[in-house]
């Protein structure tokens, strides 16, 4: 017999980028709420669906066969409640989604996303909406969980194109930079180039300087080695960009209204100067070693695809776990990963946070004793 609670009509979207597992994740939300009598319904496009109302009943016949399907069936985009562009101008449309949350008798919005949507799931919270996280990014750089899902999937991508271009840099003797996905954190970097057996990895956390980094290519060079692989993550940074970042971060501390202003558009600069700028960075680097170079940029395809099986199981976990925390009425949470189980996170732990990597952490020391340069 199928158990009734009092939570009865729940609605799901996902928001920001598309990653693998989603679906399976859908999947694991409808079919453990339809297993025990709940109706769900979903979103289509993220919040500017909720907004604008478009939802679709989430069935049986629409969770059939999706498991294995990469992207989303309900489709995403980055559109933030509190910011959301109508008709040439942004504006705050908070009130209406939660308009249409009461209009469609939801007891609970599960959301499925990155950080920025632990943000605008936490601000609805705020406002008095029960609502429910799930960890979704390929990045792995949401605090309070051990992974995402979808992180698997693209380090495997990412690997099994290190692994591939390897034969191309051996072949020619060129130096082949991989840039992949990671534009504050490198956890896809640092783990697809110490799995692909990279020569040097380039990560947001440790600054570079390219002198250092030409350095341990050239010492390969000397001991007979005759190519290199250089994975780098899209937000990899050198220390001159670090410190003027640091330090106009370092005024904004104390900073107010149009000085702070003006200071975050000097940041936003500064970022777009020093940050994915692996071109130049890659022509910089044939000057100084005087040898063939070469730049793949995977990134979308990382994003792309099947999620692997340890995604799936990942996004169907979590997905029966919200189910839980909505029959025991715990809201306002994100559901987290702990070793071989789950917990609740409060929103407000998470939300406006980012999961680093640590300069201590044991893959970086592992990659150190390999011989692996951080350009440090």
């Amino acid at each position: 017999m199928k158990k009734q609670t009092r939570y009865g009509h729940i609605g799901v979207l996902t928001s920001g980028g598309d990653t693998p597992g989603l679906n399976a994740a859908i999947r694991g939300i409808g079919k453990s709420a339809a297993h025990q009598g709940l109706q769900v319904i979903g979103f289509k496009d993220g919040f500017r669906g909720m907004m604008e109302n478009r939802a679709v009943r989430l069935d049986n016949g629409m969770l059939s066969g999706i498991l294995t399907l990469g992207g989303t069936i309900l489709g995403t985009s980055r559109d933030k409640p509190h910011k959301m562009p109508m008709g040439g101008s942004i504006m705050d449309m908070t009130d209406v989604v939660v308009e249409n949350y009461y209009k469609n008798h939801l007891d609970v919005l599960v959301c499925l996303g990155g950080g920025g949507t632990l943000k605008n799931a936490y601000r609805l919270s705020q406002k008095g909406l029960n609502v429910i996280t799930l960890p979704k990014t390929i990045d792995n750089d949401i605090v309070g969980t051990d992974t995402t899902f979808g992180f698997d999937t693209a380090l495997g991508i990412a690997v099994d194109a290190i692994d591939r271009l390897h034969s191309t840099a051996s072949s020619h003797h060129r130096i082949i930079f991989v840039e992949i996905m990671g534009h504050r954190v490198g956890w896809l970097a640092l783990g697809a180039g110490l799995a692909g057996g990279a020569d040097a990895i380039l990560l947001p956390e440790i600054p570079y300087t390219i002198d250092k980094l030409a350095d341990s290519i050239l010492e390969r060079v000397n001991r007979g080695k005759r190519f290199s692989i250089v994975a780098v993550a899209e937000g990899a940074i050198n220390k001159t960009g670090a410190q003027k970042i640091a330090a106009v971060e370092k005024k904004m501390e104390n900073a107010e209204g149009e000085e702070r202003r003006k200071l975050k558009e000097e940041r936003k600069r500064l970022d777009s100067e020093y940050r994915g700028s692996t071109i130049q960075l890659v022509e910089e680097l044939q000057k100084i070693t005087r040898l063939e170079t070469r730049l793949t940029i995977l990134g979308h395809l990382q994003r792309g695809g099947t999620p692997s099986a340890a995604d799936r199981l990942l996004a169907t976990r979590l997905g029966t776990k919200a189910v839980e925390f909505i029959n025991n009425g715990q809201f306002g949470m994100m559901v987290a990963v702990r070793g071989n189980e789950t917990e609740a996170v409060p929103l407000g732990d998470v939300a406006g946070k980012i999961n680093y990597v640590p300069p201590d952490h044991p893959l970086i020391i592992s990659a150190r004793n390999v011989g692996t340069s951080f350009g440090d």
